[in-house]
């Protein structure tokens, strides 16, 4: 695959889901990429430097006649070293500047993303709070009237049970008059 800055500058790596930033084995095999187009431009500069070493020994050695000749290939091969050299640092650099800005961007996410979290953890502490209030008052209320209706049970009760007892003892009075009253023998009676 042939690498041109503009592969560099327009590459667009997927998001991971529940990360911050990027899939990193994605981000390291596109560099892996860059690293070897960049060896490959790296070992074309060292062959066009040593073809220059070759043609300028050969100069030197060689017929007047053929140097203008031979000139005339010096100055593209400089220029395309130059230029390959030129290339590879400024892929590197944009590069470094992509991963700069993926960097920041994750890491303003991440910020992001935590006080999203924060501001979420306050606001359901802050209803929990506000229900665990509702419902202690709530609470308090029904305690205050179930205490209320036992007491009014108990008053029931006392009074149940008091006049209970002055009937049964007044059944008893009017039981004990009557057989005091009653003078017939119970052998009369026939039992």
């Amino acid at each position: 695959m042939a690498l041109t800055p503009d592969d560099v500058v327009h590459k667009e790596f997927q998001h991971v889901r529940f990360k911050d930033g990027f899939d990193p084995e994605e981000v390291d095999d596109y560099l892996d990429e860059i690293v070897v187009e960049w060896r490959k431009t790296l070992e074309e500069n060292n062959e066009l430097k040593a073809k220059l070493a070759a043609f300028e020994s050969g100069q030197n050695t060689g017929p007047v006649a053929a140097a203008p000749v031979a000139a005339a290939p010096t100055a593209p091969a400089q220029a395309t070293g130059a230029s390959a050299t030129g290339t590879s640092a400024g892929i590197i650099e944009l590069a470094q500047r992509l991963h700069d800005e993926h960097v920041a961007e994750g890491e303003s996410k991440r910020r992001q993303l935590i006080a999203d979290a924060e501001a979420e953890v306050t606001r359901i502490r802050t209803e929990a709070e506000a229900k665990q209030r509702e419902e202690s008052a709530r609470l308090e209320r029904e305690r205050n009237t179930l205490e209320g209706r036992i007491t009014e049970l108990r008053e029931f009760e006392r009074d149940y049970r008091g006049k209970l007892r002055a009937m049964i003892e007044g059944q008893l009075r009017d039981l004990d008059q009557k057989s005091a009253s009653d003078s017939t023998p119970v052998s009369a009676i026939g039992l």
